[in-house]
């Protein structure tokens, strides 16, 4: 199922891809660790916001090692020959907000291990392995990021 954004962002990257190149899957998401931060950003959760800005800050770090920048918000697309870190504009919901401002990262396809996704309470992580190296993004229940695993199967193969 295309959500909004995956509309949205596959209409506002169209500026920032190589020629002949489509976003084939998107999602929104955020450096794992982020809504841990965010949730306990305030009062007796401030230890759990803590432990939040340094699961996330790992998991920038371990793109960055991989030679893959993330941003946040952002979204994670596939084209059919590479993986794009698009910075975007807060999503708000129901398809408000979320608009494409630039690219944060990419990497080609040959250099992108896999894409992983589990369930998570009220979301999704989706573990993204670079070069050897994984990181792991959060995204909400709603987004395609089974989808997008797909896309990127899919290209990877050839197809």
């Amino acid at each position: 199922m295309k959500s909004r954004y995956e509309r949205k962002i596959k209409d506002g990257a169209r500026g920032l891809l190589q020629d002949g190149e489509e976003v084939l899957a998107a999602i929104v998401a955020r450096p794992r660790g982020w809504t841990q931060a965010m949730a306990g950003s305030a009062g007796p959760g401030a230890v759990a916001a803590n432990l939040g800005k340094r699961k996330q800050q790992g998991n920038v770090e371990a793109a960055s090692e991989a030679g893959f920048a993330l941003a946040s918000p952002m979204a994670l697309a596939v084209t059919g020959s590479r993986l794009l870190s698009i910075k975007i504009g807060s999503p708000i919901g129901l398809g408000i907000g979320g608009a494409v401002k630039e690219l944060a990262g990419s990497a080609p396809l040959s250099d992108v291990d896999s894409i992983e996704v589990k369930r998570l309470a009220a979301g999704k992580t989706v573990t993204v392995t670079v070069r050897g190296t994984p990181f792991t993004l959060e995204t909400n229940a709603a987004a395609d990021a089974k989808g997008l695993v797909e896309a990127f199967e899919g290209a990877k193969a050839g197809g």
